[in-house]
C-alpha cells in the first residue's frame, strides 16, 4: 500500500522538496492533499502533475482561479483557514507534512493528530508555541511526530535503537548564517539581500532571516525540548560552518553519535516519511576527501541575542515561546519590507516578552490570545519607530 501523503504548503522549499521526493518513489508515495496560501499557480501545476484528491487555496481570492485550472481533472477545490484544517482529517490521509511557515501551522497540526493521522513536522513553530499541547495530544491520540528539520532528523536517527539509554545531551549544529563572526556594528547596517545569502541552505525567505539572525536555531533548541523530552541544560549549540554534521547525541557513558551528509532536505524528508525503512536514493553522497577539514565553535549569544533569548523563555515555560515566535513573525516581516534594520529585529522581541501577559499554564484559547496580542504590540511598536 502506499503512503498517502498530505503536504501543508507545497509551494514553498519543503514542499517542493517533498513532491521531488515522492516523484522519485512513486511506488511508495502518492499525493492525497497539497495546500497552499498564495501561490495559486504553483499549485495549479502541481495539482495537474500530482493528481491530489484535494487541493486548498488559503487566500480565498484566488479560489474561482484554482477551481477553473483544475476544472477538467478529478480534484476537489477548496479555499480558506476553515477547509485547510478540515482536508487534513479525511480518511484518504495516511501522514501530514506541515511545511507551512510559522503560528499558520498550529491548528491544522492538532485537526491532524485528533484525527489521528502521523505528523512529518518541518513547521517548527507548532512546537516553539504549543509544545506542551501538541506531545500530549499526540500521546492522547497515539500519533508519531517524525521530524523534517536536519537537525532534529539528525537526533531523530541517532536515537534509532537507543530506548534503553538516557541521553545525556543533544548538540545541535549551526551554520553560522552568513553573518557568521560579523560585529554589532556591521550588523546595524546590512541589507534584507545580504541576509537572504545562506551559505549552505536554500529556504525560504522568513527562514532564512531567522537563520542570519541565529533564531531559527533558537526555535530548534525550543522545538527539540519537546520531540525528545529533555531540559534546556541537555541542548547545546555549535556553529559547524560546513554543515556536513547535522547534529549529535551524548550518551551517559559519554559517547557521542553523530549523523552526517551533504545539506540536503530531502534525505530528511524522505526519512520521516517512510520511517523505519530507508529508501535507496540518488542523492548526492558525501566523501570526507572534499572536507579534509570540519571546524566547529561557540556560537556569539551577545551579538545575535536571539538564541539566548530562546533559551531563557524556554526555562520559563508557559506562553513565553508563544510570545517570541509571534514577535518574531512580525518582526521579520517588518525586516523583509525594510522598516526596521537587522538588529531592531531582536529589540522588538525582547520589547515584546517584556510586556505581554505571562501565563505560566496556558491552554489553546490562551496561545492565541497571547498570538493575536504580540502581533498587534508589536506591530505598533514598529509602526512608532517608523
Amino acid at each position: 500500500m502506499k503512503k498517502r501523503i498530505a503536504i501543508l504548503g507545497s509551494t514553498g522549499s519543503i514542499g517542493t522538496q517533498t513532491l521531488e521526493v515522492i516523484e522519485a518513489n512513486p511506488q511508495i508515495f502518492s499525493v492525497s492533499v497539497l495546500t497552499a496560501q498564495d501561490n495559486a499557480d504553483l499549485l495549479i501545476q502541481q495539482a495537474i502533475k500530482f493528481r491530489p484528491l484535494e487541493v486548498v487555496i488559503g487566500n480565498e481570492r484566488h479560489y474561482e482561479k484554482v477551481k477553473s485550472a483544475l476544472s477538467s481533472i478529478f480534484v476537489k477545490v477548496h479555499a480558506g483557514a476553515s477547509a485547510l484544517v478540515s482536508v487534513v482529517e479525511s480518511d484518504s490521509v495516511d501522514i501530514v507534512l506541515t511545511a507551512m511557515v510559522g503560528y499558520a501551522g498550529l491548528l491544522p497540526t492538532i485537526h491532524a493528530i485528533k484525527a489521528g493521522k502521523d505528523i512529518a513536522l518541518a513547521n517548527k513553530e507548532t512546537l516553539v508555541v504549543a509544545g506542551e499541547l501538541i506531545t500530549s495530544l499526540a500521546k492522547q491520540y497515539k500519533v508519531n511526530i517524525y521530524p523534517v528539520d536536519s537537525e532534529h532528523s539528525a537526533i531523530f536517527q541517532c536515537l534509532v535503537g537507543e530506548a534503553e539509554n538516557p541521553v545525556e545531551k543533544i548538540i545541535l549544529t549551526a551554520s553560522g548564517g552568513p553573518f557568521r563572526g560579523k560585529d554589532k556594528l556591521f550588523l546595524a547596517n546590512v541589507t534584507k539581500q545580504q541576509a537572504l545569502k545562506h551559505p549552505n541552505w536554500t529556504m525560504g525567505a522568513k527562514i532564512t532571516i531567522d537563520s542570519a539572525t541565529l533564531m531559527n536555531k533558537g526555535l530548534e533548541v525550543i522545538e527539540a525540548k519537546w520531540l525528545f523530552d529533555l531540559q534546556a541544560g541537555q541542548i547545546d549549540v555549535i556553529v559547524h560552518p560546513q554543515s556536513i554534521i547535522h547534529s549529535l547525541v551524548q550518551f551517559e557513558d559519554g559517547s557521542i553519535k553523530a549523523q552526517m551528509g551533504l545539506p540536503d532536505m530531502k534525505l530528511p524528508i524522505q526519512y520521516a516519511l517512510n520511517y523505519p525503512t530507508r529508501v535507496k536514493s540518488d542523492f548526492p553522497r558525501f566523501n570526507f576527501t572534499d572536507y579534509p577539514s570540519l571546524s566547529f565553535e561557540k556560537p556569539d549569544l551577545e551579538t545575535f541575542r536571539n538564541l539566548a533569548i530562546a533559551y531563557e523563555v524556554l526555562e520559563k515555560g508557559g506562553n513565553a515561546a508563544c510570545i517570541v515566535n509571534a514577535a518574531n513573525e512580525i518582526a521579520v516581516e517588518a525586516f523583509l519590507l525594510d522598516k526596521i534594520g537587522f538588529l531592531e529585529i531582536s529589540d522588538v522581541i525582547i520589547e515584546s516578552v517584556a510586556k505581554i501577559a505571562f501565563v505560566s499554564d496556558p491552554s489553546y484559547s490562551d496561545y492565541v490570545q497571547t498570538n493575536e496580542e504580540t502581533r498587534r504590540f508589536a506591530s505598533d511598536m514598529i509602526q512608532v519607530k517608523v
